[in-house]
């Protein structure tokens, strides 16, 4: 069942993943609709919530206002309709209006009396007044005396179009308070911690879409999204006859928010955004297949609770949960269309703007444009926060919590309702009928006075509110006038088919331009098409051994790979030469690539085109390999590079030329083997090592089933900076000494790091060490790079810092002898780099019970203590070792670099590493600190597929998509647990032979003396101390 909801949802969600544009503006035109139907369906007009009210009094000089249902059972009375008129600002003088009557109580109110069939007329006299001195007569009616300041008028609340939206909410506010004072207390309290549940739900959505990578606009779409399930529901639920208490909705709304919340959209967006795939819209679609079956469920629960609601026969309640019904219906239908459709954009942009990121982080990191293109093509996208958890404020909480949240809301909201019906007896009820609705019988009172002899019939109508604006207005006024005109005009029957004909043209162009968009991430393929010339030649072996034939074209014979597309030489049948002079013509033309191979070949032998050009000249990198090896093999007595066993087809050399390596005549296979799982911070992982040396990835591999049994390796990275130590120097000692002081001033901290950071998105300045040698002063730059190593964009930081102190620090005669001045230290054994650091610092730790110990490695927790101080401490002390105080780190952390494409020359620094153990309850305990690892995760060899294939099989291919920086120090921490392993596992074979050497001295037949010689060991004793002391032992 659920595999079938699943392909059912996936269905429904393609289209809008497929065209998002075309979705969006159909869904957001029927939502335009729908408010359109609210207003004429849903929302009554302001007459119809506040209904006129008819007062009646007759000619007798006692008689009473008396309420009466219709006027016109009196058609011998007067007809007056009494509007009651209130201005918002008390400070300034009100408009004269004839026959108004001042307020018995409220100075800003008037009553005005008009004879009803002047009301439409006097309607519209009244829609904007001028404000004006008045004096009020003893009769209680105004009049006019002189005229108050032109600029500024009174407009009709229910007329004015513009207004100043600051009077609009001091007007709002004011009318807020009068309904707050009049209600009761716990009801207020109630309502306000349900809207503040409310605000919280929307605000950790907000959150929980930040920590998804939208700051705003995915937050905003599902509140949009949501806010038209609830136009829907609305003008659904008014067709069907069920009418809607706007009050108790606004009560029950903020229950019915948090009640429902935006679970669903934010799951959905955590599976959409979690692959580490490269991203796709199609994303989008596995993700509803993912998590949409346990949404509907979801869904589906909620339903029924508001339908039992629905059903319980409480009027009010019964409505408000009618509608919530409806709400969860429509906001189901627009999450599987119109938010899928936004999540495809979401997805796609994350795609545009990584791939960016990438090739700029590229760039910097000195990487030419096209291979930076070529590399962030393949990068792959790691997203995503674990589904199943939210986070509020820093504290994260489970999906559990969140349930029991909701229930407690439900819970609340249905106590709130049965309170409520219990305490009503008990309550202050209002008279059944309002006799005086709007408590205008005080203004009445003149009114028998004026005209003792007649009935009246005075229909009260709801008051009008006035506010004092400035005539800036009216050209709001005029604007949304022009609106007006444009929405008649665009309902004409003609006009109306051509805005559709214009919208799906901007829809269409639209999409194209998305499109667009899409592929502005990809760089252009450029197909070279040659014109192919078949001639007869025999059958030859392609690199498998299959015979098949091939097409010559006039530069090059080749084939084409069916697997990864790249091209295979064959040796060709002899063709004629072009003549020299006309090849070099063609050389300087740029129609290098229309030369054939011997042509080519010639002309870079006699010099005409340089060795290193070939690519740039042909255009086709592994043809200009199978030259330049042709070339060198000619030049050289034995000519065995043209035929020679190393091979160059299928690579894509396209990476290598301006990023790794120059006059490319191949590339070296190295085996690479697996050493793990290792569980390192409880996660785990295969470690690829590239080596020649046997028996090292078995040893790893020994070194972390032991851990593994002892529950993992610990990693605690304790430093991250790169470093580069330039050397500058002065005309005498006192400069040289200025420039120090300054330095280590905050002033000079301040300026430098200002002036290097603003050479680079990733690299940041963290610290600043001097040391002086006379007039020289060595500058030793620590900075953070991102994901990565860093050596050209921080070369690049330090040279701009350098410049900015000669041109704006007050140095001008320092002189620059070098960028690297040796003081980095780089790829050199130095001490500053064991006692200070460079690149990751990383200490990993390992606790393995004593009976592995005994058992995996065959050897004792007290041998290897020993063992490990002896040959680790004391042995690498006696050697003067800097940074040696280890069993081998240097073969894993090379076999690593070399797998996953670091600068193996930087082993001599990251191999850095200091190995204890200690005996701890008769378990071993053992560590490496590690200094000096560095590592990058982008740039460099890792933009060749094998070795970024490497770091995706470890999961830190490219920088990290949320935290830069993150793929390189986890991989700092992969290296040092990988050492960790090695370190455990020679040293335990080096202990088992030590161990049996002990055994077979101390337990002999004849002890031993100073007088006597060992009796020399037997060949069985022989054959296990060589066993013991192997350094390959199968796990």
């Amino acid at each position: 069942m659920t595999n079938f909801l699943a392909r059912v949802l996936a269905n429904i969600a393609r289209p809008s993943s497929t065209h998002p544009i075309h979705t969006i503006v159909f869904l957001a035109l029927i939502a335009s609709t729908g408010y359109l139907s609210i207003l004429n369906i849903s929302v009554p007009h302001s007459a119809e919530l506040l209904a006129p009210s008819h007062l009646y009094r007759s000619a007798s000089p006692d008689a009473e206002w008396k309420p009466v249902d219709d006027p016109t059972k009196f058609p011998t009375a007067a007809h007056y309709a009494f509007v009651k008129l209130r201005f918002n600002d008390a400070d300034v003088p009100l408009p004269t209006i004839n026959n108004s009557v001042a307020s018995p109580a409220e100075p800003t109110e008037r009553g005005v009396l008009v004879p009803y069939a002047e009301l439409k007329s006097w309607t519209e006299s009244v829609r904007e007044l001028s404000p004006a001195a008045m004096v009020t007569n003893d009769d209680g009616f105004s009049r006019a005396v002189d005229s108050a300041p032109s600029g500024w008028v009174w407009h009709m609340s229910n007329t004015r179009r513009g207004f100043a939206w600051l009077e609009w909410f001091k007007f709002s506010y004011s009318r807020f308070m009068q309904q707050l004072k009049s209600a009761e207390t716990f009801d207020v309290a109630i309502m306000g911690l349900a809207y503040a549940a409310m605000y919280l739900t929307f605000l950790a959505l907000f959150l929980s879409m930040r920590k998804l990578g939208s700051n705003v606009w995915l937050a905003a779409t599902v509140i949009m999204s949501s806010s038209f399930a609830f136009l829907f529901a609305l003008v659904t639920t008014s067709y069907m006859g069920v009418p809607i208490n706007m009050v108790l909705l606004s009560e029950g709304l903020p229950f019915l928010v948090v009640t429902i919340g935006f679970e669903a959209q934010i799951n959905l967006t955590k599976a959409a955004l979690k692959s580490t795939n490269k991203p796709h819209i199609g994303d989008v679609v596995h993700a509803v297949e993912e998590v949409g079956p346990k949404i509907l469920l979801d869904y589906a629960i909620e339903m029924l609770v508001f339908v039992a609601g629905a059903s319980s026969g409480v009027g009010g309640l019964r409505q408000f949960c009618f509608l919530s019904v409806w709400i969860l219906v429509y906001d189901a239908i627009m999450l599987f269309t119109f938010y899928v459709a936004i999540l495809s954009i979401k997805v796609e942009f994350n795609r545009i703007k990584r791939h960016v990121s990438i090739r700029k982080a590229l760039e910097e990191d000195g990487v030419s444009y096209r291979v930076a293109e070529s590399v962030a093509e393949s990068v792959d996208e790691s997203e995503g926060q674990n589904v199943g958890e939210t986070v509020l404020f820093g504290k994260t909480f489970k999906d559990s919590s969140i349930s029991r949240f909701k229930t407690f809301m439900v819970i609340g909201f249905v106590l709130l309702n049965l309170f409520n019906l219990s305490t009503a007896p008990f309550r202050d009820q209002p008279s059944a009928i309002s006799v005086d609705p709007y408590k205008v019988r005080p203004w009445l009172a003149s009114l028998p006075a004026m005209f003792p002899l007649e009935s009246f019939v005075v229909t009260v109508l709801p008051p009008m509110d006035y506010y004092f604006m400035p005539k800036s207005t009216v050209f709001e006024n005029t604007v949304l006038s022009i609106f007006e005109f444009w929405s008649r005009t665009i309902g004409d029957p003609v006009l109306s088919k051509w805005v559709a004909v214009v919208l799906a043209v901007s829809v269409g162009l639209n999409m194209y331009l998305f499109k667009a968009s899409q592929a502005s991430g990809h760089a252009p393929q450029v197909e070279i098409v040659e014109k192919i010339i078949e001639v007869p030649q025999p059958h030859v072996l392609n690199h498998s051994g299959s015979s098949s034939t091939t097409t010559t074209s006039s530069s090059s014979s080749y084939e084409q790979d069916s697997d990864d597309g790249l091209v295979e030489f064959t040796i060709k049948p002899k063709q004629r030469s072009l003549p020299v002079e006309e090849a070099v013509a063609m050389v300087k033309a740029g129609r290098t690539k229309e030369l054939m191979d011997e042509d080519v070949i010639s002309l870079t032998k006699s010099g005409k085109i340089p060795l290193y050009a070939l690519e740039k000249q042909l255009g086709d990198c592994t043809r200009a390999v199978h030259i330049r090896r042709a070339v060198i093999s000619r030049s050289m007595d034995d000519g065995t590079l043209e035929k020679s066993n190393l091979p160059y087809l299928h690579y894509d050399f396209s990476r290598v030329l301006g990023a790794c390596c120059e006059n490319v005549i191949g590339y070296m296979p190295i085996p690479v083997g697996i050493a793990g799982p290792l569980i390192i911070d409880g996660k785990q992982y295969y470690i690829p090592m590239a080596t020649t040396e046997g028996c090292l990835v078995a040893s790893t591999m020994r070194g972390c089933k032991a851990m593994n049994a002892g529950g993992g390796v610990v990693t605690v990275l304790t430093q991250d900076g790169m470093t580069r130590g330039p050397c500058v120097a002065f005309p005498s000692l006192a400069r040289a000494g200025a420039a120090k002081l300054w330095l280590d001033s905050e002033e000079g901290q301040r300026v430098m790091k200002k002036a290097f950071d603003s050479t680079s998105r990733f690299a940041r300045l963290s610290s600043l060490k001097t040391a002086i040698a006379g007039t020289m002063l060595f500058i030793r730059f620590r900075t953070t790079t991102g994901d990565a190593m860093g050596m050209n964009m921080i070369s690049k930081g330090v040279e701009h810092a350098l410049n900015v102190m000669v041109e704006t620090a007050g140095f001008p005669d320092m002189e620059v002898i070098a960028v690297s001045g040796n003081y980095c230290t780089d790829k050199k054994p130095a001490a500053i780099n064991w006692i200070e650091g460079r690149g990751k610092s990383v200490v990993a730790e390992a606790m393995i019970p004593g009976d592995v110990v005994r058992s995996v490695l065959k050897s004792d927790v007290d041998a290897l203590v020993e063992l490990n101080v002896s040959k680790n401490l004391v042995g690498s002390a006696m050697a003067g070792s800097v940074g040696g105080f280890n069993a081998h780190a240097a073969n894993v952390v090379t076999a690593i670099y070399l797998a996953t494409g670091q600068d193996p020359a930087q082993n001599v620094e990251s191999s850095n590493c200091i190995t204890l153990m200690k005996n701890v309850d008769g378990n071993l305990q053992i560590s490496v600190s590690m200094p000096s690892i560095e590592v990058g995760t982008i740039g460099g060899g890792t933009v060749l597929e094998p070795q970024s294939s490497m770091l995706d099989l470890l999961g830190v291919r490219g920088p990290h998509p949320t935290n830069p920086g993150d793929n390189a120090r986890q991989l700092a921490k992969i290296v040092a647990a990988g050492v960790l392993a090695g370190e455990l596992s020679l040293c335990s074979a080096l202990a088992a032979g030590h161990l049996v050497q002990s055994h077979m001295i101390h337990n002999r037949s004849q002890p031993s003396t100073r007088a006597t010689t060992p009796a020399a060991p037997s060949v069985a004793q022989v054959t296990r101390l060589k066993q013991g002391a192997q350094i390959c032992i199968s796990p």
